[in-house]
């Protein structure tokens, strides 16, 4: 297999940046394995793609996302732009025989991730879901832990996403508030993450039980975005907030553990307090990825003298990813967790298998958020299997 994989990307600004610093910064830091190529940019704006282009260090950008589908030297199609396109660049992605690799939630609905995920297992592609907290190191150290049996049986994940970048009123009402282009707001957003992160470390859901509220219903209209930040008036005119600002709900699991769930914009003081924790039967676990080199882990077996969470640094080269890295105690970043996933990418181009988490976990996903959604609409338990 050559050596270098051709990437086209869709979308320039937060996690294209973010994709964009993955893809340069992976040879230098795992070079035995597969190099992306960054060959094109897509953007609708031709000023701000263009210095995208020359920023990130792209050979070139184009403005119409389907230049990409016709050059024989890209190989993979890398989807970031804002949700509602995601599935119309994703079938004729598969169509061309293009690999994919697309940001969260996969699709505006479940119909649409589904049919995303049937096209791209038709095409016969390679396909990757971008759930980036799975790659953080300590979280790989918890999924370790209970796949072990260190932990014991599990009874409890509890898990809540706060962040406070909408509380001010007046902040412009961004594409990610408006429901035809995200989907949803805080729960697709945010929980999103959550669940994945729970189908990975605990495995899957029975039903659910939620609820949601949107706190301010109008906002002014922007004249300038840039991924979760913007421009505009006071005295703008206003559009409907047509998403959740916080959504909360419950859950069972396949293996008898109880879940919770909270994903909220509306967090003062909270900029992306991403966590969760894990109590089993032998111990239990802590991760916040505001310190997302740390995992706190408790053991039930530890004499009474010394028992208590202790904090472990992940960044040994006993831990996931870490041998590629820095000495220890020297710490990794957001950005990491991209690269990663990248890694993972090339590697499963390279053994010629499904990169993991793929379109598959994308559904699964898109599954809880849906039924959670039926349950807030008809104030009852809903299955997963129902939707």
């Amino acid at each position: 297999m050559k050596q270098h994989v051709g990437v086209g990307m869709v979308g320039y600004k937060f996690m294209g940046k973010a994709h964009s610093h993955a893809y340069r910064d992976l040879p230098m830091f795992f070079p035995k394995s597969l190099r992306p190529a960054m060959k094109l940019i897509c953007g609708r704006d031709a000023a701000g793609v263009a210095q995208a282009a020359d920023q990130f260090g792209w050979e070139g950008y184009v403005t119409d996302w389907r230049e990409l589908l016709a050059r024989d030297d890209i190989d993979v199609l890398d989807i970031n732009a804002p949700s509602d396109v995601h599935k119309e660049i994703a079938l004729a992605g598969a169509s061309a025989g293009k690999h994919l690799f697309c940001e969260k939630p996969l699709a505006l609905t479940l119909d649409d991730a589904r049919e995303m995920l049937q096209a791209a297992e038709a095409a016969g592609v390679k396909h990757m879901v971008g759930f980036n907290y799975r790659f953080a190191p300590a979280v790989r150290l918890a999924k370790k832990l209970v796949e072990e049996g260190r932990l014991g049986q599990i009874y409890h994940f509890r898990a809540f996403f706060l962040q406070d970048w909408i509380v001010d009123p007046e902040f412009p009402l961004v594409w990610r508030l408006q429901k035809e282009i995200a989907g949803s707001g805080a729960h697709g957003d945010l929980g999103a993450h959550l669940v994945d992160l729970a189908h990975y470390l605990i495995g899957g859901m029975t039903e659910v039980i939620g609820m949601s509220e949107t706190f301010i219903k109008e906002r002014p209209l922007p004249s300038e975005m840039a991924g979760l930040s913007a421009k505009g008036s006071k005295d703008a005119p206003k559009g409907s907030v047509t998403v959740d600002d916080a959504t909360l709900f419950m859950s069972r699991f396949a293996n008898g553990a109880l879940g919770s769930f909270e994903a909220t914009r509306y967090a003062s003081g909270h900029r992306c307090t991403n966590s969760f924790e894990i109590n089993g039967s032998k111990g239990s676990v802590k991760f916040d990825f505001e310190r997302m080199n740390e995992l706190q882990v408790f053991f039930t077996e530890d004499a009474d003298d010394v028992q208590g969470f202790r904090r472990v640094l992940a960044t040994d080269p006993a831990h996931a990813y870490m041998d590629a890295w820095w000495p220890a105690g020297h710490t990794i970043g957001y950005e990491h967790t991209i690269i990663h996933e990248v890694v993972e990418l090339m590697q499963a181009l390279e053994e010629n298998r499904q990169p993991v988490p793929n379109f598959e976990d994308g559904v699964r996903c898109q599954e809880v958020l849906e039924a959670v959604e039926r349950s807030v609409a008809e104030r009852r338990w809903v299955r997963v299997d129902e939707v």
